[in-house]
């Protein structure tokens, strides 16, 4: 029980994004910091009334600190542009982490197994060439074709990755890691625009998916996955008949705008695409990024209206509910909502 109250109080206290000082004082300055800090080492535990105080102010039930832990998540890898400080990077990790269990454990309710399979594991990534044979052999295995990706998200989740959005400081971008050694996680920032998210998630697939040279730096890995994002929102054959096979001489902003707008990927990554590809030259990209360095954020220059969101999670606990597998308690629990808030929106027939 000690183990367990330790383990549950230090993740409440690091999704709060607190210091042990900081949980003193948000208490009223009830307990010390030693007494917190012999909590989270299992030496001892509070009475009922430093246990409600504590549930308080950390925002959670006094009966979060008992439920059983769920999965061990593993291999967390933050994009490297991230400038997050530890107590964001340790807070957004343990939403992380709470999201999944959650996420696990209504399929285990619904008996659902996880049953990912990873069909390029066996090509070896080296340069942008491999890439591009890396990600015809993955739609292929996959069956999602050449045209524009709908909804990025509900393929991955349709192919046994979990998808977490997080209402997020902007300079998180993303992140991936595996939850139990065998169930793979991505996780995007919930307020970037739409391009900016199913790039992102691509990314993140890239890291997961690919078998990377050990002769490569944590740059050049970057730069690859970067490059594996463009060629599953455009794949090659298909960007060869958008821009066409020989070197431009000069690419228009509306031709841009209207590739954009139709395969929901950024003006920025279309040209990184086409200079990897050998389309334009590293002239034309160096004045395409001093043209776009004032406006990252593409304002004005079109938008991609497809969905990207996954509502499955939710369908699952839906479908708990409405089974009577679990009551609205534990469904409302589950989803992070209250009970009143929940009840109002699950109507069953």
């Amino acid at each position: 029980m000690k183990e367990l109250f330790s383990k549950r109080l230090k993740n409440a206290r690091l999704l709060s994004a607190m210091s042990q000082d900081n949980l003193v004082k948000a208490m009223g300055d009830i307990v010390s910091k030693n007494a917190i800090s012999k909590y989270e080492k299992g030496e001892m535990m509070p009475n009922s009334a430093t246990l409600i105080q504590l549930a308080k102010a950390l925002n959670v039930k006094p009966d979060y600190f008992f439920r059983p832990l769920g999965a061990e998540i593993e291999k967390i890898e933050f994009r490297k542009r991230s400038i997050l400080g530890v107590k964001k990077t340790n807070a957004i990790k343990q939403q992380v982490a709470e999201s999944v269990e959650r996420y696990l454990e209504i399929e285990d309710l619904l008996q659902i197994k996880s049953a990912f399979v990873n069909p390029i594991k066996n090509v070896l990534i080296s340069t942008v060439p491999d890439i591009e044979n890396a990600v015809n052999a993955l739609l292929k295995a996959w069956k999602l074709g050449i045209n524009a990706l709908p909804n990025v998200i509900e393929i991955l989740e349709d192919k046994e990755i979990k998808v977490i959005e997080l209402d997020a400081d902007l300079a998180f971008d993303g992140l991936s890691g595996w939850a139990d050694g065998s169930v793979p996680i991505i996780v995007i920032n919930k307020n970037y625009s739409i391009e900016r998210k199913r790039f992102t998630a691509l990314h993140e697939l890239g890291h997961i998916l690919l078998n990377f040279s050990e002769a490569l730096s944590e740059k050049e890995i970057e730069r690859l996955c970067h490059a594996f994002a463009g060629a599953m929102l455009i794949p090659y054959e298909t960007f060869i008949t958008e821009l066409g096979s020989k070197k431009r001489k000069g690419i228009s902003i509306p031709e841009l705008i209207s590739i954009k707008e139709t395969y929901g990927i950024s003006i920025q990554a279309i040209m990184a695409r086409a200079k990897n590809l050998e389309i334009i030259d590293e002239h034309r990209y160096v004045k395409f990024r001093k043209y776009i360095s004032a406006n990252r954020e593409e304002e004005g220059l079109g938008q991609y209206k497809g969905k990207e969101h996954s509502d499955r999670f939710m369908q699952l606990v839906y479908r708990a509910a409405s089974e009577e597998i679990i009551s609205l308690s534990k469904a409302a629990n589950l989803s992070n909502e209250k009970l009143a808030v929940f009840r109002d929106q699950f109507i069953a027939i």
